[in-house]
């Protein structure tokens, strides 16, 4: 070889090696600080999760663990295994892994990796996640990541303290931009962008956004008709009332028209009372039928009334029997749901107009409800406040009456509280007012002090004439007495954990006051001591909070060292937004219930069929779990299920058009299993017959559930989804109040290789 050329060869090669070397050199001092810190190829993303890390994943989820444990999952090659991981990012709640998720949002090579990184920010609700978003959002076409991003910009921007205020109206601008932009390509839009770009403008409340929602209302899609609808009925917008009253009557999808008799209701729409009256009792869809009373109600439209009253009658059962309707025809009319419907509105359209028949109408409605509805009682305390509380009666007859209804039936005294409370509301110009006031609070007083009336009372079962006091507190509240503080204080020693609750709630509601702060100081070492419920211990810190004194906080501090993660998490929120200092470090990891053998039994069912099937008094209906999205909340529900938990409860809450709501131990909605669980928030929406996990708060689930009756976008992303009803719908919507689920059978099986997409 010739030494010239062997010696330009050599020498090139190595420039070129020590080119090399110093590039290789510069990206691992971090040079090219532009570029993401890995950037993945080929992920093998058809690979499912491997049970040893899913596993990890779940238990750092469980523990509420963001580490490097975690995030080291986002480099795995597997794209399955890095959605996952991100997931859990944003379930646990740590603004410390936005930064890792930004960059699995900008950088990485599979869509759906990306949108879930958006989702997971969104979850999280921190800012510092915005401008990645609204680059995403700038930067790609790409479907699936732009839904996800608008997404988690209307949660992010909801979130945002008043001083955010420029920052807010940036995110709902952005929000609005992508709305426009569907709309503008009506040819091939994309369908969940839209869908959920209409519940982040509901939740980022966006000015100048009636105009762009309005535009999809006329979309041949009825879902996002229907969302529109539900949008402008939330955000209380007029500008596309025209076109709500034409959807009212004509469209043929029902959630469309029930939605419209929202959003015409919130808005007072008189020029639709006529055609509200006529699908308010000719309607098909009970779902119609109850937004249309309700839209009237907030019409205050008084030939409703008048049509109510001379028309029809009340069905014997919660089940509906057949009689003359509104039109005169034979006809299923009002469930049991429906009537209690009626007498709300029935108690706002006659309001203080002392109406004969509207009062008879009400008292009847009570008798069919045992006393047990407070919608009757606040009616019939709103058509005629005097005639209301003379039936009760007056001095000792009155005082009677209550108390015995105190010892005898929690329901009826709750309702009746209810009630009560409602004399509070009376105008001040009322002449009848000063007086009416000083019965009802003088019987609210009588409904306190059962446990002193002498009155014996003997029944079979246990009554919890307790479960009602709370109900009577905040009625009592209402009246704003002189002794409202004392009455409060001592109430704060009861040994109710709800009771005790609610007086401390009540106490916060109060100017700051050393003697009330010295009190809710006392309280709160009990309150920590709670085994079943953290009820109590939540709202006494909330209240010494605003109390703004040095002695409050430092009581606050003490809850640091709870042994309940929720605790622990109210406190370090209270101290930092009290300007006392970051406590984030105390949050530490969860003292979880769950075993290794747990995670295992709940992961375990992924792949497989696994049901229930809830027996009620009104019939059955099946239930199919989702135990790849939910794993844990599936679990604990069939562990309390197989150990007949549910059998016997009562359900105690039904909102028509809305959901049924079950799992209370108490029946008040106050109760549980005596632990909390986990959120395993997930992308499946809340769609008709969803089964999703009750709350007080983030991670508050226990033994609460619920199913929806129609679409409830308004919810994804903030409860658990975690199942569907796949049978037994009419029954589900057939439900009232009162009714008794009998049992719960579980069935799990796995399903053959064969029938497995």
């Amino acid at each position: 070889m010739n030494p010239f050329l062997f010696c330009k060869t050599f020498c090139a090669r190595w420039i070129s090696l020590s080119l090399l070397t110093l590039c290789v050199l510069l990206v691992s001092l971090g040079a090219f600080a532009q570029k993401p810190e890995q950037i993945l190829h080929n992920p093998t993303s058809g690979d499912s999760v491997p049970k040893l890390l899913l596993l990890r994943i779940v238990r750092a989820e469980d523990e509420r663990r963001w580490d490097n444990d975690l995030r080291d999952l986002f480099r795995a090659r597997n794209a399955n295994v890095r959605r996952r991981a991100a997931l859990a990012a944003g379930r646990i709640g740590n603004e410390a892994a936005v930064a890792a998720l930004v960059v699995l949002l900008q950088h990485d090579d599979e869509t759906n990796v990306r949108a879930i990184a958006a989702f997971a920010i969104g979850e999280i609700e921190s800012p510092l996640g915005a401008e990645a978003l609204l680059a995403a959002l700038k930067e790609t076409r790409e479907p699936l990541l732009r839904a996800r991003s608008v997404e988690a910009l209307g949660k992010i921007a909801v979130a945002l303290p008043k001083e955010q205020e420029a920052r807010s109206k940036e995110l709902g601008d952005a929000i609005l931009g992508v709305l426009n932009f569907e709309a503008r390509r009506r040819s091939a839009p994309d369908r969940l962008t839209i869908l959920l770009g209409l519940t982040a403008a509901l939740r980022a409340k966006p000015a100048n956004a009636a105009p762009v929602i309005s535009e999809f209302l006329t979309y041949s899609d009825p879902r996002i008709r229907a969302d529109a609808a539900n949008a402008l009925a939330r955000l209380k917008l007029k500008d596309g009332n025209e076109q709500l009253r034409k959807l009212l009557v004509s469209d043929p999808d029902p959630i469309v028209r029930a939605n419209a008799a929202r959003g015409l209701g919130a808005t007072e729409d008189k020029a639709s009372s006529d055609s509200l009256i006529d699908r308010a009792s000719r309607d098909k869809d009970s779902r119609v039928r109850v937004s249309a009373i309700r839209a009237l109600a907030s019409l205050k439209e008084a030939r409703a009334a008048q049509q109510w009253l001379s028309n029809a009658g009340l069905t014997t059962s919660t089940s509906g029997q057949r009689h003359p309707g509104l039109d005169g025809i034979d006809r299923t009319d009002w469930s049991g749901n429906e009537t209690l419907e009626v007498a709300t509105a029935m108690g706002r359209i006659l309001q203080g107009s002392d109406h004969k028949a509207g009062f008879d109408w009400l008292r009847k409605a009570r008798e069919k409800f045992a006393s047990t509805a407070p919608e009757i009682e606040v009616g019939l305390a709103r058509v005629s406040p005097g005639q209301y509380l003379d039936e009760i009666g007056a001095g000792a007859a009155g005082r009677k009456t209550v108390q015995t209804t105190m010892l005898v039936n929690w329901r009826a005294s709750s309702a009746l509280a209810q009630g009560l409370g409602e004399v509070a509301a009376i105008p001040d110009s009322s002449k009848d007012k000063k007086r009416l006031a000083v019965r009802a609070e003088e019987l609210l007083r009588s409904m306190l002090d059962y446990r002193n009336s002498g009155l014996t009372i003997n029944t079979l079962v246990a009554v919890h004439s307790e479960y009602a006091i709370p109900d009577v507190l905040r009625a009592f509240a209402a009246f704003k007495p002189n002794d409202l503080a004392k009455v409060m204080r001592n109430h704060l020693k009861d040994s109710d954990v709800v009771i005790r609750g609610t007086a401390a709630d009540l106490l916060g509601e109060l100017p700051p006051d050393e003697t009330n702060a010295r009190a809710l100081i006392d309280a709160l070492p009990v309150a920590l001591a709670d085994k079943q419920l953290n009820d109590a211990a939540l709202s006494i810190l909330d209240a010494l909070a605003k109390q703004k004194t040095a002695k409050a906080n430092e009581a606050i501090k003490t809850a640091l060292d709870s042994n309940d993660h929720l605790i622990r998490r109210r406190a370090v929120a209270l101290l930092k937004a009290n300007g006392v200092g970051d406590f984030s470090s105390r949050f530490g990891t969860v003292q979880t219930r769950n075993t290794e053998k747990d995670y295992e039994r709940a992961i375990g069912r992924i792949g497989k069929q696994v049901r229930a099937v809830v027996t009620t008094t009104k019939g059955s209906f099946t239930i199919e779990f989702l135990p790849e999205d939910a794993p844990l909340t599936v679990d604990n529900f069939i562990q309390l299920a197989k150990r007949n938990y549910f059998n016997g409860f009562t359900v105690h809450r039904v909102v028509p058009n809305f959901v049924i709501q079950d799992g209370d131990p108490r029946g008040d909605g106050n109760g549980g299993p005596g632990y909390q669980i986990r959120c395993e928030i997930n992308e499946v929406p809340y769609e008709r017959g969803a089964v999703g996990m009750a709350l007080s708060g983030k991670d508050t689930g226990g033994s609460q559930w619920f199913v929806t009756h129609s679409p409830q976008p308004h919810l994804d992303g903030g409860y658990t989804v975690f199942g569907n009803v796949i049978s037994g719908m009419d029954v589900v919507d057939n439900i009232a109040r009162g009714d008794v689920i009998r049992s719960v059978a579980i069935t799990e099986r796995t399903i053959p290789a064969n029938r497995k997409q």
